[in-house]
């Protein structure tokens, strides 16, 4: 169950190779000479790279990546310390030069694998974690936080892009889908201050701890319960309408995960009303985005598994 077509990953605007990334820890850290980079991943915004057991390299791979890289050097710091799981603070912070136009950082490598690569059964695991996550750093930012054209915007900012992008799904799920965000777009926009937000924080940036062989599987599904490791790539990092980030409850977890994940938020006295609704709208934005990536990504099983869940009677 996925839209027709697929949406191709943006090209990267400079070439990153192991060499580079080597001569680029040379020049500026060399007291990590010894370490040999190894490519790790490629990203919509960034390239990753492993250096030695504990560290990784983050190098934009594209001009509309580097901003978003800055902010995430900026705010970071101040974040992490009220989050309940790891995330990526820069170790160190690389410079444009060596041929290299961007600034770049080092980041510790954390342990784990991607939540997208578990099924969403097991992903219910971490119903709870997540909602604590979100209680941490779901409060009042300051004026200065950054701000995304595309995330924690009101939802008539999205509307043409939407639209558009439900031109690709089959009837009647489209008829179905387009009611959900007009129901989103029908409610309150969100009241009260601007709320840190992660801006994208869906299954393939989140790490979860390898359970296989050990514990009890989840009641049901024959799948171990996922744990949560760490909390990765904050390069949509905002404020704005929490509903942007709660809409991603609908990837990752089946309909009882989800259950679990709003009584968790429960009395969360910054979610406006209609927040709901509006996280709803925003989970149909991003299902039908991802399951039009071609089969062979991370998140094309995601935004199929979005699909479902909306759509599930």
């Amino acid at each position: 169950m996925s839209p027709t077509g697929s949406t191709p990953r943006p090209a990267a605007d400079v070439g990153v190779d192991p060499e580079m990334v080597g001569t680029l820890v040379r020049a500026q850290f060399p007291e990590l000479a010894h370490l040999e980079p190894g490519f790790a991943d490629d990203g919509w915004d960034n390239a990753i790279y492993r250096l030695g057991p504990d560290l990784a390299v983050r190098l934009p791979r594209r001009a509309a990546a580097h901003g978003l890289l800055l902010n995430e050097m900026r705010w970071l710091p101040f974040l992490a310390p009220r989050l309940p799981l790891p995330v990526s603070v820069p170790v160190h912070r690389g410079k444009p030069g060596e041929g290299y136009p961007y600034h770049w950082v080092i980041v510790p490598w954390f342990s784990g694998r991607s939540a997208a690569s578990v099924p969403a059964a097991a992903r219910d695991g971490y119903a709870g974690a997540l909602a604590a996550f979100f209680r941490a750093l779901h409060v009042p930012a300051p004026a200065d936080a950054p701000r995304n054209l595309v995330r924690g915007v009101p939802l008539r900012d999205r509307d043409d892009a939407v639209r558009s992008r439900l031109e690709a799904v089959g009837k009647p799920m489209r008829g179905a889908l387009l009611a959900m965000w007009e129901q989103g777009l029908a409610e309150l926009e969100h009241v009260g201050p601007r709320l840190w937000l992660h801006g994208d924080p869906h299954p393939h940036n989140m790490l979860v701890h390898d359970t296989a062989g050990a514990g009890e599987s989840a009641a049901g599904t024959g799948h171990e319960p996922a744990r949560l490791s760490a909390v990765i790539d904050f390069g949509d990092l905002t404020a704005g309408d929490p509903a942007c980030d709660l809409a991603v409850a609908w990837l990752h977890f089946t309909p009882s995960g989800l259950e679990e994940f709003r009584e968790r938020l429960a009395g969360h006295g910054l979610y406006s009303p209609g927040t709901w609704a509006r996280a709803r709208a925003w989970a149909v934005n991003y299902a039908v985005l991802m399951a039009g990536l071609p089969s062979g990504d991370p998140l094309h099983a995601v935004g199929t598994h979005g699909l479902e869940h909306l759509l599930d009677p």
